[in-house]
């Protein structure tokens, strides 16, 4: 064989054995990376998830008033649609949509120009039958006419002042007044319109004092009185809530719905309440009571119960607690089944399954299940209160 061929020959092994090496590198490597992951996620699997992290609350008692919870509607205390007595065109009108009024305040003056001017021929005979008058009684006393015509004379004076005192009012039943004071409604008549008897003029109703109507169950019948306190909330509206007292309680139960109706008189000086608001209304008992309480949100509530987490150390199974990897003991989350009572603002009453004192997960319980592991990070959390006031944005 040449010389020529068998170095073409060693060339070519050289080449293959070549790449057989690094074929074999290349796999030996890949083959370390795979074992290396395997052998990551077996530790993983054997840590379990990362924790996650949570706020937390610390339960606490709270001494709470005893309510009774109910919804109801703002009456007006006096509402009332102003209108005309007599018919007649509107001349002249003296207030504005939505003003505030006094009462005896003029509103509408209707055309009362042939009634003035019969006024003024009535009060023209008037005169003239005083003046007769007061000449018969001279005349009287010196014997020169007889007492009938005295009499007479008299008689046409009382007609003449009858006359003038009948025209003088039927002007003033042409000038619409407010009853009372408060604040009107948009205006319902335009200067020169007819009115008949009985048109309205516009909505009439006081501002210093609104009523309440709500309704309870029959059974609180005997839990009310009159004069007790009442609390007032507008959904949605800002400030402190409304105080009042209960002023009527109907005598009778309602036999279609089992409930009485109850009517709470609350003051209005800052004039937010405006009738027909729906509101949050909250009878206030003379009992107290004390309560281990939760912020609402610690709260999940499901078909079957409501529960919470409650963090606590992690433990192996001799009992010894495990560190996590900051050196502290680890914690996890234990599902607690819980019965909860009243809500009052962010809070709601526990009344069974969570001890005060307790840490229980207040955000972030949502992605938890029974046993897992938890971070607590209360750098940003929200402060429940009982009377919160939100913005409104």
């Amino acid at each position: 064989m040449p010389r020529s061929d068998i170095a073409k020959r060693v060339r070519y092994v050289t080449v293959v054995l070549g790449l057989v090496a690094v074929v074999a590198a290349l796999a030996g490597i890949k083959a370390a990376q795979i074992s290396m992951l395997i052998g990551m996620g077996k530790q993983a699997q054997k840590s379990g998830p990362p924790p996650e992290a949570v706020a937390t609350f610390v339960a606490e008692r709270q001494t709470w008033e005893a309510m009774i919870s109910a919804v109801g509607s703002v009456t007006a205390a006096k509402g009332v649609a102003v209108s005309n007595e007599v018919p007649g065109i509107v001349s002249r009108i003296l207030f504005d949509s939505g003003a505030t009024v006094k009462e005896g305040q003029i509103l509408v003056e209707l055309d009362t120009s042939v009634e003035r001017a019969q006024l003024a021929s009535a009060r023209a005979r008037q005169d003239l039958a005083q003046e007769t008058g007061t000449r018969s009684h001279a005349l009287l006393a010196s014997g020169s006419i007889s007492k009938a015509q005295v009499d007479a004379d008299e008689a046409q004076l009382k007609t003449a002042t009858t006359d003038s005192s009948a025209l003088a009012a039927q002007i003033a039943r042409k000038t619409v007044r407010a009853p009372f004071a408060g604040r009107l409604g948009i205006r319902l008549v335009n200067r020169g319109q007819y009115l008949n008897s009985g048109t309205p003029v516009a909505m009439l109703d006081a501002i210093d004092k609104q009523y309440v109507d709500f309704t309870l169950p029959q059974q609180r019948l005997a839990d009310v009185q009159l004069g007790m306190p009442v609390r007032l909330t507008i959904e949605g509206a800002e400030g402190a809530a409304h105080e009042g007292t209960v002023a009527a309680i109907e005598p009778a139960v309602d036999s279609t719905t089992r409930t009485i109706k109850l009517r709470a008189s609350v003051p209005n000086l800052d004039e937010r309440l405006a009738p027909g608001m729906f509101a949050n209304v909250s009878v206030v008992l003379p009992q107290k009571a004390s309560f281990v309480v939760l912020p609402a949100t610690a709260v999940i509530h499901a078909s079957y119960g409501d529960s919470v987490f409650v963090v606590e150390d992690e433990k192996d199974d001799a009992g010894t607690a495990v560190e996590g990897p900051d050196g502290k003991p680890a914690k996890v989350a234990r599902q607690q089944f819980v019965r909860v009572g009243d809500a009052r603002g962010d809070f709601t009453a526990i009344l069974d399954g969570v001890a005060e004192g307790q840490v229980v997960v207040m955000g972030g319980a949502f992605k938890l299940r029974n046993g897992s592991n938890v971070v607590v990070n209360n750098d940003v959390k929200l402060t429940p209160q009982l009377a919160p006031h939100p913005e409104n944005h």
